[in-house]
């Protein structure tokens, strides 16, 4: 088993937590989790990723990391100055990008804005952020300051890790038991009161603004790097996904049985894993 370490970056004067592992001189691989997840969600993918140096980070508010500020959205292309501060402190000023969910829209937004950066990328069940027609703006807008202005939801506490990992198998995207185990260890606190979740709640209330939907697909058109589609069977793919992915120059697919986490389940993930070492040395 490799070692892992864990590293701490500064960004914008705040902490970024990440799990690297893999020689120093390995392929440069940033991994970006999915939205309330964190860096343990490629933990079964690792075992298999030779020669690869994974830094795996926890985005701003999630896992280890700092919360933004209380006064500062959770905007998705924050995230992307972010990822490129991290790289920067690495010393890369190249590197493949690795994105579940909503990992994989940042990925998609950093590779199109910035492609001088991007080597490749591996999308798994994701391929673009969320968007809002024009005209439902206004009143999205609307509700969303609303909802930021309302008082904080009570914090929510489990008796035991074992209740907490049972609440994430079953969350809205479920995962099985030794994922969820992953995923709750770097994702609570234990307290006097019981484990809580340590995400900053700040992160379920809806967005005040999108991109919208032509911003986003002019984002993918500017994509230059290769670029590989992993998808499950059971996961979230649909007409405009379909439609998002042909903006994709030279798109690469791989579809396989399993739901929106299938990359953390062992069968899935040795196949993926694989599959992202053979799209490495084909490029």
């Amino acid at each position: 088993m490799q070692s892992v370490d864990e590293l701490r970056f500064e960004v914008n004067g705040h902490l970024m937590a990440a799990r690297a592992l893999g020689p120093e001189d390995g392929i440069p691989v940033l991994a970006l989790h999915g939205w309330l997840d964190n860096a343990a969600t490629f933990k079964a993918l690792e075992p298999f990723l030779d020669g690869i140096r994974l830094v795996a980070l926890d985005l701003m508010g999630h896992g280890f990391s700092a919360h933004r500020p209380e006064a500062v959205p959770y905007y998705i292309w924050d995230n992307v100055a972010d990822v490129v501060a991290v790289a920067d402190e690495l010393g890369w000023q190249q590197f493949h990008l690795l994105g579940h969910s909503m990992g994989a829209g940042i990925s998609s937004l950093l590779a199109g804005a910035m492609p001088e950066r991007v080597l490749s990328l591996v999308l798994i069940e994701g391929l673009a952020p969320l968007a809002d027609a024009p005209e439902d703006l206004p009143q999205k807008m609307a509700q969303a300051i609303r909802r930021h202005q309302r008082t904080s939801r009570p914090l929510r506490y489990y008796d035991s890790m074992d209740a907490a990992v049972e609440a994430r198998m079953n969350a809205r995207f479920p995962v099985g038991k030794q994922a969820a185990r992953w995923l709750v260890e770097r994702s609570v606190v234990h307290t006097a009161k019981g484990f809580r979740w340590r995400s900053d709640s700040a992160l379920v209330l809806p967005s005040v603004l999108r991109l919208s939907e032509d911003q986003i697909r002019a984002f993918l058109r500017a994509i230059t790097a290769p670029a590989l589609l992993v998808l499950g069977e059971e996961g979230i793919a649909n007409e405009l996904l379909e439609s998002r992915a042909s903006e994709v120059k030279g798109l690469q697919r791989l579809v396989l049985p399993g739901n929106h986490h299938l990359h953390m389940e062992q069968e899935p993930a040795q196949t993926i894993a694989h599959t992202i070492m053979e799209f490495y040395r084909g490029l």
